[in-house]
This record gives structure tokens, sequence and C-alpha cells, in this order.
């Protein structure tokens, strides 16, 4: 059962307000890294749009405002010869999530062939439909792009699709990975 004992609270001296303060600061601190651990994972392996906050000149690591978070693209997982502006909206894939003693943190990348292949999930509509498979994509980051396609239904042709009127889809995947070449063709399991 439940015993309620009234207190006064002019009892308590400083020390354990201050202890009290602290326990219920921790409490909450703890459940904000858990909800920002799981909004993270659910977005892993995701596409994520970020707005530059700041460059730093001397390592050349970008920081990106992404939700209510606060995350750091490394020079390494950036495209070569790719220039950024404060305030640009940036997007990045979600490679992964670490839970550090500093709280969650989010690997973010725009090398990682998964950043081309759901550009291309949310440019065409086939592909978002399951009409068109991307089976495979290799990539070397801020030069050329191949990716192999297949078509469930053989009345869609797999790369037309992805390529689009004048090439308007392709179009607008070269001009989010800032010029890079994008080829795309039909997979096949002869090796």
């Amino acid at each position: 059962d439940v015993v309620e004992i009234p207190l006064e609270t002019k009892q308590f001296g400083r020390i354990a307000a201050t202890t009290a303060k602290n326990v219920i600061r921790g409490d909450i601190h703890d459940a904000e890294r858990g909800l920002m651990l799981r909004e993270f994972e659910s977005k892993q392996k995701e596409l994520v749009t970020g707005k530059v906050q700041s460059i730093d000149p001397q390592s050349g690591n970008v920081t990106l405002e992404i939700g209510k978070s606060v995350i750091v693209l490394p020079k390494s997982r950036q495209i070569p010869d790719e220039a950024f502006t404060e305030n640009q909206l940036v997007k990045v894939y979600i490679e992964g999530v670490k839970d550090t003693p500093k709280g969650p943190k989010a690997m973010i990348s725009r090398t990682h062939p998964g950043l081309v292949k759901r550009l291309f999930e949310t440019e065409v509509p086939e592909i978002y439909e399951g009409l068109v498979e991307i089976k495979s994509v290799s990539r070397e980051a801020g030069s050329r792009t191949k990716i192999a396609v297949h078509s469930i239904d053989e009345n869609v042709d797999a790369v037309g699709a992805c390529i689009g009127p004048r090439g308007a889809r392709v179009g607008k995947g070269v001009d989010l990975l800032g010029g890079e070449k994008i080829d795309i063709v039909k997979y096949s399991d002869d090796i």
C-alpha cells in the first residue's frame, strides 16, 4: 500500500536540495539522450536534409543542423572539391548511429553509395513503387557513379525510367551530387 508522510521542505538543507536538483536534471538528460538515439536510429540508412551552420577553415569539417540536432560532416565524408556556404541546404546520408559517452552520434556522409540509391528512390516513382529495383551502386564520389537496375515488370524499361524524359530524373541526381557523372546500366546475372 502507499503511506503518505507530509514533509516540510524547510527541513531539507542546501546539500539535499542540490542533490535532488542534480538527480532530476540527470533523469531529464538521460530521457533526452534516449529520445535522440531513437530518432537517429529511425532515420538510419535514410536521406536527410541539413542546414549548414558553420565551416571549419582548418579541418574543412562542416557543421550541419538536422532537425533539433547539430552533426559534423567530416572532410573525409565530403565529395572532393565540394564547397559549402552558410545556411545552404545539403542532402546527407545517415550511415549509422553510435551511442557515445557524450551522447548519441549520427555518422553522416555525402560519399556513401547509399546516398545515390536514396536519391533515385525519391526521384524515380517506378523505384518507389517497386517496379524497378536498384541491384547495385558503385561510386567514386565526385567523379562517377554506376547504377545497375532491373525491372520486375517486363513492360517497364528500367534504364529509361531512371533516366527520365530528356534525362530529367538523372539530371536532378547529377545536380544534387555537384556534376558527378551517373551511368545507368541494365543489371545482368551473368557476371
